[in-house]
């Protein structure tokens, strides 16, 4: 018999907020974005305000629908009911475990610093990339706590090399060696778009506290504080260290570099800074990595109780662990890295990184329209009818405008993954039926 799981407080909480949003972004996405030129500063402003827009979402509605875990899935089968709710978890899911094999390639990067080989040995590369992604499976096997413990370290390990950056950075600025605004040859307002769909990606993790709700202490306070508090810290360190990182290396340096923080850092401090980045950012994706494998299990769990998901899916070890949905998470992450072995490290990132937002922004666009449709059926707004409307429509529109900026490949197939999902909501409700 599976044990009630011990719960996991403010500090732990935000620290999975912070880990799970700083983690293969903030650090290898510079060298994505350098391509671009410096419009990806304003793809950065525009980017914070809608997950700040989105995060105030999540957190007004964890304080409507309290204790129950699920978060994107929950929110949105409360106003669009079982079809939109199962298409919003199969859509998260994937995204979750998509992202878990960029966050892997990401480590790789920033591990390649101490061993260049990394970056031209494909076989040990990938070998790397599994063994990070089984161990951290390990781990969240043996409960939430556990994991939550290692989340708070490498939250507060990861920041630190952040804020030497940032703080010492600013000495080394030049503009000389800041990039043209627009580096593409397209119009600006093809490029905005495009721009603000790829920083997006560093702010998936928004609603990290809302998935688990469950295992989370006094969750109507603690959740909406941890995801506000934890998505304001997070948009100052990417905007603060995206600027300071464009004003230290050369474009030329910055769009090829694997590493671009342990660059910056070893022009600011020499070799051992350098190294103490690298590390930094290594430690980061660690705990990002062990921040999402727990996500890709609890979201399912939740689908599952409410007979959306197979019901193997709920099944839980003696840590309360839903340790199937943990497996089978893990074994779709591999798929993925083993998919892109032949290209180069950045490519691979940028992949992984569009399909992963497209497979998310659907979820977020239905969190969003859930919201109004809620508080006005349970009457919840009172005399706030018109900021209602407005926050769930600019979260909608936010939404909806980052999907317009994905590349047509990335629309397609993460379109072509969602529609996948309606077989599988067939066979369930027939089941439900015959059951």
């Amino acid at each position: 018999m599976a044990s009630k799981p011990r719960k996991i407080g403010l500090i732990t909480t935000t620290s999975l907020v912070v880990g799970n949003m700083i983690g293969a972004g903030i650090f290898l996405l510079p060298a994505s974005l350098a391509s671009y030129g410096s419009i990806s500063i304003l793809g950065w402003l525009f980017t914070s305000a809608g997950a700040l827009i989105l995060a105030k979402i999540f957190s007004n509605f964890s304080k409507i629908i309290v204790n129950k875990s699920g978060g994107p899935y929950t929110y949105s089968k409360a106003g669009f009911g079982d079809f939109i709710g199962f298409l919003v978890a199969w859509g998260y899911w994937i995204s979750c475990w998509v992202s878990n094999a960029g966050i892997a390639l990401a480590i790789i990067g920033a591990l390649s610093y101490f061993f260049p080989e990394l970056n031209t040995n494909p076989i040990l590369k990938v070998s790397l990339g599994l063994g990070m992604i089984w161990f951290f499976t390990w781990v969240n096997s043996k409960g939430i706590k556990e994991s939550g413990r290692i989340q708070v370290i490498t939250t507060v390990l990861k920041l630190l090399p952040l804020a030497l950056i940032i703080l010492l950075g600013a000495f080394f600025f030049s503009l000389d060696n800041f990039p043209d605004f627009n580096l593409t040859g397209e119009s600006n307002f093809a490029t905005f778009p495009v721009v603000a769909a790829l920083t997006l990606y560093a702010f998936l993790g928004i609603e990290s506290a809302t998935i688990p709700a469950e295992n989370v202490e006094n969750p109507k306070k603690i959740v909406p504080k941890a995801t506000m508090l934890g998505t304001i810290i997070v948009t100052l360190v990417y905007i603060l260290g995206t600027v300071v990182l464009f004003g230290i290396l050369p474009v030329e340096v910055l769009k090829d570099s694997p590493a671009p923080f342990a660059e910056a850092g070893k022009i600011i401090g020499g070799e051992y800074a350098g190294y103490f980045v690298a590390a930094g950012a290594a430690i980061s994706g660690i705990g990002a990595l062990n921040g999402w494998i727990l996500i890709v299990s609890q979201l399912p769990m939740a689908a599952a109780k409410d007979n959306m998901f197979p019901k193997m899916f709920k099944k839980e070890n003696k840590k309360g662990v839903p340790y199937i949905g943990l497996i089978i998470g893990s074994v779709l992450s591999s798929i993925i890295l083993l998919m892109n072995v032949s290209d180069g490290l950045v490519d691979q990132f940028t992949f992984v990184v569009n399909l992963t937002v497209l497979a998310c922004l659907v979820p977020y666009l239905f969190v969003s329209a859930s919201y109004i449709i809620v508080l006005i059926e349970k009457k919840l707004h009172i005399n706030n009818f018109l900021k209602t409307f407005v926050l769930g429509s600019l979260g909608f529109a936010y939404s909806l405008w980052a999907i317009y900026g994905s590349e047509a490949d990335t629309v397609f197939y993460g379109f072509l993954l969602l529609l996948l999902g309606i077989p599988f909501y067939v066979m369930m409700k027939w089941n439900q039926r015959k059951s």
